[in-house]
């Protein structure tokens, strides 16, 4: 599906997607998303900047999900090929953004960037956030120290570090892309801008970048 609408407010499973409903003061809900991240360039930066954005080409292409929306997880194995074969041919440049719906996913968004703190790269990112997807799945990572047992287990390093100023840049993103539920793809080539809504609709869209 392809839209264009914006609001945020509470948030439900609707159909095949995670969305949100109700018109809430936008202001209120953009700062409570702050509030929870900071509690705990747009190509590959230094690690000391681990932004979690990679390739250099000309189309960004912005994927907004939740380890915790069945469809985002459905998708990625389609998706990830094609994603990793338009960054090889430097057609896109990519930037992943956690979409914090689930009440978990500002924990799950954090120790994402302390992999990329400690390895900033696209094969990693993309090792980091299957690893992740599959322990929301799972329903068995909730806390701090249940993630430091998931990194030994799957050998993943990672360094912690005050990742409030990048959550900060990520949520002005979901609000300027207006982003309503995932999985969603923003698509920005020649100076048009396309929303993406829905697993079918985006793997056809990534397709046609190939």
């Amino acid at each position: 599906m392809r839209s264009v609408v914006g609001v945020t407010g509470v948030v439900v499973v609707v159909g095949a997607n995670m969305k949100i409903k109700n018109n809430i003061t936008l202001h209120f809900c953009i700062a409570l998303v702050v509030l929870m991240w900071c509690s705990g360039g747009l190509q590959a930066q230094p690690a000391e900047n681990p932004f979690p954005s990679f390739g250099s080409g000309p189309i960004q292409v912005r994927v907004y999900t939740d380890y915790f929306c069945p469809p985002c997880r459905a998708m990625e194995p389609s998706i990830d090929p094609i994603l990793k074969d338009l960054l090889s041919k430097n057609k896109i440049t990519l930037t992943l953004v956690d979409v914090p719906f689930n009440r978990l996913t500002p924990l799950y968004a954090r120790y994402f960037l302390y992999a990329l703190k400690a390895k900033n790269d696209v094969k990693h990112a993309f090792h980091v956030r299957n690893v992740l997807q599959d322990a929301a799945a799972a329903d068995r990572i909730a806390t701090e120290e249940d993630f430091k047992k998931l990194y030994a287990e799957k050998l993943i390093i990672y360094e912690v570090f005050d990742t409030s100023v990048l959550f900060a840049r990520l949520n002005i993103m979901i609000k300027e892309d207006k982003i309503r539920q995932t999985p969603t793809f923003i698509i920005v080539r020649n100076g048009d801008t396309e929303k993406i809504e829905g697993k079918s609709d985006i793997i056809e869209a990534l397709k046609l970048l190939q």
